[in-house]
């Protein structure tokens, strides 16, 4: 018997973009689920042969290639609870060896790999810290400050350092630091409280000293350069209509722009000389990652929601992963309602819809014209699917962006209930059939949802969610409790009620439909003990609700494990709903 066609998405090889060696570009790495799995694997071009080179339970994601092409690093985290250390292999296999010793475990704050030595981020509750590793010496210290800093780069000749930091006590508006290999500050650029800047890589030419960066000096993303050793900064203009990320191509002459507009993704190239700025042909759709190759050729991930993802260049498929393709999807429609831009992805049967609300994670993300197998599942058995990028989703701009900061959450459900508002008059959803769900940032609203807004919702999902604020302020991996002290104005400690008036679990006696939370037991994001306590008081009210808990950390890279989950939503919603049962 066939496998329904929602399973067969999730089970369907993927792959990541795949990077190469600075100095060997012929040996590339890349993250794939062919195993069962998120495990990492090479590729050699030159022999064309592939090898998985991790293999852990909890899968892995986050590896680098060393300059000569000689070793693979990745970081071995305990059970995906993200702290951990980097170890590092043979490119061609052999034994793997610590990189770092004698630097405890700790959260990844950034990776620079030279040709002899390595620049190591570290993040742990006491702040932030960055070492040289050097192979068979003792590590040194460069920086430490309490608040959260990471290492943004290495310049091409492997003499200067660039660090990200929030010392100004903003870790969504971060500045940029550039040190030398004492650890030595030789300059800084900083653009005031309110606005960031982040690094987007050193010129790849032996040389040029200039670090390209990302800056919001107005709304819409654009990028600079900056020359630290004078300190003279270029701002490069850019006449597009939406946000704009830049990369090198491989001799400076020009940048490699992905150019976001509208939950899209397009490709253009800017030369640095002229200005002139030229569009790359691509399919209409989302890139997710695109890289100039040493000969100027453009590699890139791209997709569309209909469409599973593929690795291309110049058009045409470069990678295909093993095994079956995964069967396509729904196209998504997209909308505007009261500014707020949105996709819906509908059923083939006649309106109204049981609809579901996926709301995405972050809060600095959005929701891309991107094949989603969740969001698929859903349409295969009747839903009506509603993507919203709300006000402190990325993508749309800084005032967009930043909207939520003072008020995040009731910001962001002001949106979702003007959108609610539309499907129900427009007749896509039945009004007795609405699900409020999403992961991450995405569970923290709906819990949040269910209780501030209960006349709209007829039941919730919350996957790793924020539950209750304050405890989860307390055990929360650092680099977030940064993060949330910007969003809120201060900790806990500093303004409570802010806090309680933004947590689900001071409106927990209001819900008045089921709820089915999911929880990662080693999750340090969205930690176990506040989800506990938010489902204590649920059973101490009485309120209906259903857990799923997992052995892993803030999402499992296990396929069969993610199918599991899915599936017990679906039944979830089936029971509560009468839609059709997982299929």
């Amino acid at each position: 018997m066939t496998e329904a066609a929602w399973r067969r998405r999730f089970r369907a090889a993927r792959l990541s973009l795949p990077s190469w060696a600075r100095d060997e570009p012929e040996r590339l790495l890349y993250a794939s689920n062919a195993s069962g799995k998120w495990e990492l694997s090479v590729w050699d071009r030159r022999t064309t042969v592939h090898r998985q080179v991790t293999d852990r339970p909890a899968g892995t994601m986050h590896g680098e290639l060393d300059p000569t092409g000689e070793w693979i690093w990745w970081f071995d985290d305990d059970t995906g609870n993200e702290i951990g250390r980097w170890v590092a292999e043979p490119f061609a296999a052999g034994e793997r060896v610590a990189v770092a010793p004698d630097v405890p475990p700790a959260y990844s704050a950034g990776l620079a790999i030279a040709r002899s030595f390595a620049i190591l981020g570290s993040s742990t509750d006491e702040g932030s810290s960055v070492h040289l590793v050097r192979p068979g010496e003792p590590s040194r210290l460069l920086y430490t400050h309490r608040e959260h800093a990471e290492v943004a780069g290495l310049s091409r000749d492997e003499t200067l350092v660039c660090l990200s930091h929030s010392e100004h006590g903003d870790s969504r508006h971060p500045a940029l630091r550039v040190i030398d290999l004492g650890g030595r500050p030789l300059a800084h650029l900083w653009d005031g409280p309110g606005r960031g800047l982040w690094a987007a890589g050193w010129s790849p030419v032996v040389g040029d000293q200039r670090l390209l960066v990302q800056h919001e000096r107005r709304d819409l993303g654009r990028p600079l350069l900056w020359r630290a050793e004078t300190g003279d900064v270029r701002e490069l203009e850019v006449d597009l209509p939406g946000e704009v990320e830049a990369a090198w191509y491989p001799d400076a002459s020009a940048l490699l722009l992905s150019h976001d507009y509208r939950g899209r993704v397009e490709l253009y190239r800017l030369d640095l000389a002229s200005g002139a700025l030229a569009r790359i042909d691509t399919e209409p759709g989302t890139i997710t990652q695109a890289r100039a190759r040493p000969d100027g050729e453009i590699w890139y991930a791209w997709t569309s929601s209909s469409t599973p993802a593929e690795i291309r260049a110049n058009g045409r498929v470069l990678l295909s992963p093993p095994g079956e393709r995964a069967p396509g999807g729904a196209a998504y429609s997209e909308h505007t309602v009261a500014g707020v831009h949105l996709f819906l992805a509908e059923p083939a049967a006649p309106r109204p819809h049981p609809t579901i609300f996926q709301v995405h994670g972050g809060p600095h993300a959005h929701d891309y014209d991107a094949f989603a197998p969740r969001a698929q599942a859903w349409v295969d058995h009747g839903f009506a699917v509603v993507l919203v990028n709300y006000r402190g989703s990325t993508g749309y701009g800084k005032a967009w962006r930043d909207a939520l900061e003072g008020n995040p959450g009731l910001t962001e459900l002001e949106d979702v209930a003007r959108v609610h508002d539309w499907v129900v008059a427009a007749g896509i959803a039945d009004p007795g059939r609405v699900v409020l769900a999403g992961s991450s940032w995405g569970g923290y609203i709906a819990l949040l949802g269910l209780g501030v807004q209960p006349e709209r919702w007829s039941l919730g999902i919350a996957g790793v969610p924020v539950a209750d604020y304050v405890a989860a302020f307390a055990d929360e991996m650092e680099p977030l409790k940064a993060f949330d002290r910007a969003l809120f104005g201060g900790s806990p400690d500093e303004v409570l009620d802010a806090y309680h008036r933004r947590s689900p679990l001071t409106y927990a006696e209001r819900l008045r439909v089921p709820v089915m939370v999911l929880a990662g037991a080693n999750d340090p994001r969205c930690p176990i003990r506040q989800i506990d306590n938010y489902l204590a008081r649920l059973r101490e009210l009485g309120k209906p609700h259903e857990v799923y808990r997992y052995d892993a950390g803030h999402g499992s890279l296990v396929i069969d494990e993610n199918i599991r989950q899915i599936e017990a939503q679906i039944a979830f919603l089936a029971k509560h709903l009468g839609t059709p049962a997982p299929l």
